[in-house]
């Protein structure tokens, strides 16, 4: 199974905004089995947003989650370009409405805003495309979508950090399934990775695991991070290491 990541946001283009967000969505992503093949960021853009999404869907991917550009205003154009790229309509949510009508109520009654009436902008937020299913936003005003297209199962949330990991965990993650993957981060003591290159080619060849190497600088030690369905499958492909030479210490 693999999947891709998309984030949106001029910010996250010039720096501005540190793209913590495709780091947190690949590391769950990870944990639930998926192989994130390519992580994509483009800005504030509709034919920018639709192609890149256009491109991702040529791939097939089982997934495809994109963060980012669901807000009220003019730049953010998420939805609008993620139903061109699918070519469908925007059409109004109602309950999404009524949620984001009932969220500005409340920032009124906290005396966080002056004004709780729904006014263009923020009634913008209601329109998803065509067929999603809304994914609701515990933490903000903007409803996420869920959409299965041509066999890739599309899930677009908000670019606000504490936004979307809350909608990550409460509404994609559970439709992902129960699947596992583990993974166990050892230190090796090799201090040449060129050393250590066979021995991991051998144990991809024998066991389901994938294995990624960090090296720290030559003299000190190499980071693993050995990938699995089960700890199992890791203790074994551990082990075959360890018969060709590979002293472990554990962590990094």
């Amino acid at each position: 199974m693999f999947a891709e990541i998309l984030t949106i946001g001029d910010e996250l283009l010039t720096g501005n905004t540190v793209d913590s967000n495709s780091a947190f969505i690949a590391q769950k992503l990870t944990e639930k089995g998926y192989w994130v093949k390519r992580k994509t960021t483009v800005g504030d853009d509709v034919e920018e947003i639709k192609s890149a999404v256009q491109e991702v869907l040529a791939r097939k991917p089982e997934v495809l989650v994109i963060s980012g550009g669901l807000g009220p205003t003019h730049d953010d154009v998420t939805m609008l370009a993620v139903a061109g790229a699918l070519n469908r309509k925007l059409v109004l949510c109602e309950g999404c409405l009524e949620r984001i009508k009932a969220f500005y109520r409340g920032l009124y009654e906290k005396g966080l805003i002056d004004d709780p009436e729904l006014n263009d902008a923020r009634r913008k937020m209601a329109y998803l495309p065509e067929g999603a299913v809304p994914l609701e936003n515990t933490e903000g005003a903007a409803p996420g979508a869920y959409i299965e297209h041509g066999g890739v199962r599309i899930f677009v949330l908000p670019g606000m950090p504490r936004e979307m990991r809350a909608m990550l965990e409460r509404e994609v993650l559970p439709r992902l399934g129960e699947r596992k993957f583990v993974q166990r981060k050892l230190l090796a003591e090799i201090t040449d990775e060129s050393k250590l290159a066979p021995i991991l080619n051998e144990t991809l060849k024998r066991f389901k695991v994938r294995i990624h190497s960090s090296p720290k600088g030559f003299g000190k030690y190499i980071g693993i991070i050995i990938f699995g369905e089960s700890e199992e499958e890791i203790e074994r492909a551990k082990a075959l290491m360890e018969e060709m030479g590979v002293r472990f210490g554990e962590g990094w």
